[in-house]
């Protein structure tokens, strides 16, 4: 309020200064000093109060805006092995049924003085296509539905016009997902963009425009649309990586894995710390980056489906050349690495002649040095000897990868 009235004083003041400047100022002063004397001293106390309220105003933003204000930190945290289970998902089984075509439309063109047009149906719109592309921003099949349907065509009209084609469904899917259909891979999407057409819409039907015929003048025929393809895919996924980390459950393949790349697997100190597989990246010097995987730990009887079973069994295949990871805590660990070629080899023949090394693990241990010397006798391959815990030897382990990334030839992993 007291704001309000000095406004208005204030604009008073200003149009009494232009009737001043405009009038002789002695003649008004003349006849109303009484009155000028009361205003202007009411102006000079009510600007003495709003400088003050003002200066109090500004003073309090002042203080308000100069003092820290507490932030909250918006760090992302760490998701855990078990919420990283619940988006991971690397297989999926759906259903696709694709658009039906739009049926086509019996009419007669008729206007004044033309009542005999003929035929002026239309065709009815394709039916839309579902199709699977491949995005390396997509990292889990968690996203794709059990159903997808496609967009129906519309029908024709008259006036010879056709019916709008159905939109296109797209389902994105990571790098290396493998399409199968009754147990045969009918798709491999290996490459960024890459498409596969798996479902057809149908086919939009003809009006009755499109029978018209020197011996029939006037069709009445029109057929309806076509159903779009349906048909059952299962989806996998198999990761995508030039080496991969193989061993039994507490081997310390996570712990590796942090210690060599940029990755960041949870880590545990008790067996199935890892439940989905990881890739790291291994940066050198010259640019060049080689993907390494930590596959879940397998167990005997894995390729039975035992333990996680053949559902991870699988991201070993897209390995170009394997790292058997051993356990030297272990009472016999030349032993492990029987076990695990085994393994592969019963789930894929062959799979355990790829290009490999043997790193010996947890090298800080004390009894870890006897072990390793009987290692080295049992085993034909190259052992390397690291401590994924201290970082010891990881700088030889990282060079022979290097190796064996030059000897299999540079390019994208197996397909």
């Amino acid at each position: 309020m007291m704001l309000t009235l000095f406004r208005k004083v204030a604009l008073s003041h200003l149009a009494s200064a232009e009737t001043l400047s405009r009038f002789n100022l002695d003649e008004v002063v003349r006849k109303d000093a009484l009155s000028w004397l009361n205003v202007r001293c009411a102006v000079s106390l009510l600007w003495g109060v709003a400088a003050i309220r003002v200066r109090d105003v500004s003073t309090s933003t002042t203080i308000l805006s100069s003092a820290k204000v507490p932030q909250t930190s918006h760090k992302k945290r760490e998701m855990s092995e078990k919420k990283l289970t619940r988006h991971f998902v690397d297989h999926r089984r759906v259903k696709l049924v694709a658009g039906s075509g739009g049926k086509g439309s019996c009419s007669f063109h008729s206007e004044p003085r033309k009542e005999w047009g003929g035929p002026d149906g239309g065709n009815g719109g394709d039916g839309g296509n579902i199709i699977i592309k491949a995005d390396r921003f997509v990292k889990s099949l968690a996203q794709v539905v059990p159903v997808y349907k496609g967009d129906n065509g519309e029908a024709g009209g008259s006036k010879n016009c056709y019916g709008r084609n159905g939109k296109t469904t797209y389902i994105s899917v990571p790098l290396g997902t493998v399409v199968k259909e009754l147990g045969n891979t009918v798709a491999d999407l290996a490459e960024h963009g890459q498409e596969f057409l798996a479902a057809f819409g149908g086919t939009g039907g003809k009006g009755n425009r499109f029978f018209l015929t020197n011996e029939n003048r006037a069709p009445m025929t029109a057929t309806p649309g076509m159903d779009g393809q349906e048909r059952v895919l299962q989806l996998e996924l198999r990761t995508m990586a030039h080496a991969g980390l193989i061993g039994f459950p507490n081997a310390g393949k996570s712990s590796l894995l942090r210690a060599i790349s940029n990755a960041r697997p949870a880590v545990a100190a008790y067996p199935f710390t890892t439940l989905n597989p990881h890739v790291g990246i291994v940066q050198y010097r010259d640019h060049e980056q080689v993907a390494v995987a930590d596959i879940p730990g397998i167990i005997r009887g894995a390729h039975l489906n035992r333990g996680l079973g053949i559902s991870f069994l699988r991201h070993i295949e897209r390995c170009r050349f394997l790292l058997f990871v051993l356990d030297l805590s272990a009472p016999e660990p030349w032993t492990q690495l029987q076990h695990l070629c085994y393994e592969l080899d019963k789930y894929d023949p062959g799979l355990s002649q790829r290009p490999q090394a043997v790193v010996a693990n947890k090298m800080d241990l004390p009894e870890a040095r006897e072990k390793l010397e009987i290692l080295k006798n049992s085993v034909t391959q190259r052992v390397i000897p690291v401590s994924a815990l201290t970082g010891e030897n990881t700088e030889e382990l990282i060079l022979h990868l290097r190796e064996l990334y030059d000897g299999c030839g540079h390019g994208k992993p197996n397909k």
